[in-house]
């Protein structure tokens, strides 16, 4: 639009698919524009438009997909695009360049509060002395937090002309008669150098009362102001426990390798996420710098057609175990496909051998001690058991192997006992639990207390109990062979959007994912002894739909967390004692996942100190995705991060065993190969020598040292020097090399006084032929 009064829209376009909210900027003074909004999938993207061609967006970019309105600030001088999401506590920032086109990604910060609101300090505002290139403030719920952007510069004493080009000044260039006249006059620069700031004044004749503002001076002493808060700011967060945030990816361009500093000089309140655990009086997590990797196409299932993504929010969306995978399609009748981890490739594309269930599935999981076993759990109130052929599926399976009847409503979920043997349990809407014993097809044990929706359950490690959270906000403890009613009950999360649980800590904790009242995504540790008493920690991550996932390493203690859609994975190295939660590092992925599911340890790779492994399902590909910590010494088995793991696969009890009273422990087995040594038991390694004292090499000997060691004294050299020849230098210990005596007559004074000349260059390292002994090959 044009600024005159009445003017139509000259040119318009469609913007973005989604009718939620979106923002518009311009980019300085330029013909382009940057947008955010919602694609029509709901994912955030942003938008690079030019005026002058509006015909599209010249560049697209999703983002990811949280439902917070992106709020964009753009600063012209630099380049850079901070985002930042409505009730979350995640900061992108962006280098543009419209040319291109191009967005590439500088750095992300993870704040400790949730963002209300976001706002840009004037670029006469920041400290150029310490390379404080951008400064934002971030408004939360009970605070003000200035986030200041760096780059790292070796020299903080001089000013950088390339980092501080002249900014738009506090002047106006026009009044507003002159405007409505036409008058299209800019904005002057002014210089961010601390001695050439503007010390113009402008004040409105409009508005009485107003007192001058300085435009160099009082901005100076600003910089100095934030400075000093930052001291105090910084006391106070030390002495609550808080840390900084930092970045967490830099390209190598030193234009745009910034981070989010939180020191003194930029007046940063402190943030307790990001910082490295080292720095604050706590411990750290073995697994801090642990990394996923997808690993090499060859080991991917591609090509999977008609998967189906609307399966509910209590199932996981497909399972697997260490031979094959099960995953539901969106055919008619409860299909299932059922593929062999053992053959990777592209599918055909004809139609494969699948499982016709009957009804739609609801969950799915595969016997731990029959890996040919799938239980089904169907909207129709029914669980089949299906058994699959050796080698695979060669034809479609219609015939369960039993069906098991008791639920009046559709079910939930279904898991299996993790030490007896043909027992699983099972919740339904019918608000019950019902355990069932699979040898003789019935149920054995029904549980009741629920009065809303049961959003998960799990066993105990050792199968004594069984919890439960549900919609009521409830967690509930059952010993299933003493009582139908529940042990302990608890709160719960706030959130009725979904939850759920896993023992943690060898079964003496609940962790529970969930949401509070502002649909933020939390993980809660209970003490599973005291659930009345609420629990002991709580830990914000940040706002997006799904439930989080949480899958439990008892080996390593490190739980993983994401949710359907999501596209990144947190892993915390949990603990019985405060903090209770370790960061580690997450892992990313370029696309959004439909499910996420973790494989039996035994599938690790020791050799390459590979902890976990995982399924991930994207849109039409199956990829195994690797968690790894990098250790120098790969060659020895790291026995610290590899203790004896239990022997899943073998039941410890029968189902009549456990339902007469009994319980049995499975036993261990250590994951070390046989031609590997524990690191341990590796030897002891000597610490090498960094410098070897110059006294070594300046030692002198007398005549009567030599005399004693039984060497004669060469005549014809001062105090015992002569002319060994070490490799490019002379040595000064004629008793290891010994050499021909100087030549007597003419002209040997002299050579022997240049000798001696290069030897006191040598010394002071002026002569690069003569170098100490130690940096030359000894010559025979």
């Amino acid at each position: 639009m044009d600024k005159e009064p009445g003017d139509a829209a000259g040119e318009s376009v469609p913007g973005h698919d989604n009718n939620k909210d979106s923002r518009l900027l311009w980019m300085g003074s330029s013909d382009c524009l940057i947008s955010v909004g919602f694609s029509q999938m709901r994912e955030r993207e942003v938008k690079l438009w030019d005026t002058r061609r509006l015909s599209g967006a010249m560049l697209t970019m999703a983002l990811d997909t949280s439902p917070g309105v992106t709020i964009p600030l753009y600063d012209a001088d630099t380049g850079l695009l901070v985002l930042a999401g409505k009730g979350e506590n995640l900061l992108y920032c962006f280098e543009v360049a419209p040319t291109q086109p191009a967005l590439t990604q500088v750095t992300q910060c993870r704040t400790e509060g949730s963002t209300r609101g976001l706002a840009a300090v004037p670029r006469l505002a920041l400290d150029v002395m310490a390379c404080e290139v951008l400064r934002v403030l971030q408004l939360t719920d009970t605070a003000l937090v200035p986030i200041s952007f760096l780059v790292p510069r070796k020299s903080v004493q001089e000013f950088h002309e390339d980092l501080f080009p002249d900014c738009t000044g506090m002047l106006p260039a026009t009044n507003a008669q002159g405007w409505w006249a036409g008058d299209s006059q800019q904005v002057g620069r002014a210089s961010l150098h601390p001695a050439r700031r503007p010390t113009e004044t402008f004040t409105s004749p409009i508005i009485a009362g107003t007192s001058p503002t300085s435009t160099g001076h009082t901005d100076t002493g600003t910089s100095h102001t934030d400075a000093d808060a930052g001291h105090t700011d910084a006391d106070q967060s030390e002495a609550s426990g808080y840390s900084s945030p930092s970045s967490l990816a830099s390209p190598g361009s030193a234009a745009t390798s910034l981070s989010a500093s939180t020191g003194p000089s930029s007046g940063f309140a402190s943030s307790p996420s990001q910082k490295s655990l080292q720095s604050i009086l706590g411990p750290s997590s073995r697994f801090r710098h642990a990394q996923g990797r997808v690993l090499h196409r060859d080991c991917h299932l591609t090509n999977l057609r008609g998967l189906s993504l609307t399966t509910p929010g209590e199932c996981d969306g497909f399972c697997a175990n260490h031979q094959r995978v099960a995953l539901p399609l969106l055919s008619a009748g409860g299909q299932i496909a059922v593929l062999e981890l053992s053959k990777p490739g592209r599918l055909p594309d004809a139609a494969v051998p699948t499982i016709q269930n009957g009804a739609a599935v609801a969950d799915l999981t595969w016997d731990p001690f029959d890996p040919r076993r799938l239980a089904v759990a169907g909207e129709d109130a029914r669980i089949r058991l299906w058994r699959i052929p050796e080698g695979g599926l060669q034809e479609t399976l219609r015939e369960p192997e039993a069906i098991l009847r008791g639920h009046t409503e559709k079910i939930y979920s279904i898991r299996f006992h993790p030490m007896a043997s043909d027992l699983l349990v099972s919740s339904s809407y019918d608000m019950t639990v019902r355990i069932w014993e699979l040898s003789a097809g019935q149920e054995v044990l029904c549980l009741q207390g629920h009065t809303d929706q049961i959003f998960s359950m799990a066993w105990s490690p050792d199968g004594k109990k069984l919890a439960t959270v549900s919609k009521d906000g409830r967690i509930r403890l059952y010993e299933p062979r003493r009582s139908s009613q529940p042990q302990q009950e608890g709160p719960g999360p706030e959130g009725g959007r979904g939850a759920r649980l896993v023992w943690v800590c060898g079964g003496d904790y609940l962790l529970v994912s969930g949401f509070d009242s502002r649909s933020e995504r939390r993980i809660l540790l209970y003490r599973a002894q005291a659930l009345p008493e609420g629990p002991l920690s709580v830990l914000g991550l940040d706002v997006a739909p799904s439930t989080l996932l949480p899958f439990y390493d008892e080996d390593t203690s490190v739980v993983f967390l994401t949710g359907k859609g999501d596209t990144r994975v947190f892993l915390y190295e949990v603990t019985p004692e405060p903090p209770y939660f370790l960061e580690c590092n997450s892992f990313t992925s370029n696309e959004p996942h439909k499910g996420f599911v973790f494989l039996p340890k035994t599938v690790c790779e020791v050799r390459e100190v590979e902890f976990a492994r995982a399924l991930r399902l994207g849109q039409s590909t199956l990829e195994p995705v690797a968690f790894h910590v990098p250790r120098v010494k790969k060659e020895y088995f790291q026995d610290d991060l590899y203790p004896p793991t239990r022997v899943w696969w073998e039941p410890a009890l029968g189902a009549g065993a456990w339902l007469d009273g009994q319980d049995g422990q499975q036993r261990r087995a250590s994951l070390r190969p046989a031609d590997m040594v524990p690191v341990s038991e590796a030897p002891k390694e000597a610490p090498a020598r960094k410098f070897v004292p110059a006294s070594v090499y300046l030692e002198e000997k007398t005549d009567e040292q030599k005399k004693e060691e039984g060497r004669p004294a060469a005549p014809g050299l001062l105090r015992g020097r002569g002319r060994g020849r070490v490799g490019l230098g002379w040595s000064r210990h004629p008793q290891e090399h010994p050499g021909p005596p100087a030549p007597a007559g003419p002209g040997g004074g002299t050579r022997r006084r240049r000798r001696r000349r290069r030897r006191s260059r040598a010394r002071r390292g002026q002569d690069p032929l003569l170098k100490p002994l130690h940096q030359h090959r000894v010559l025979p």
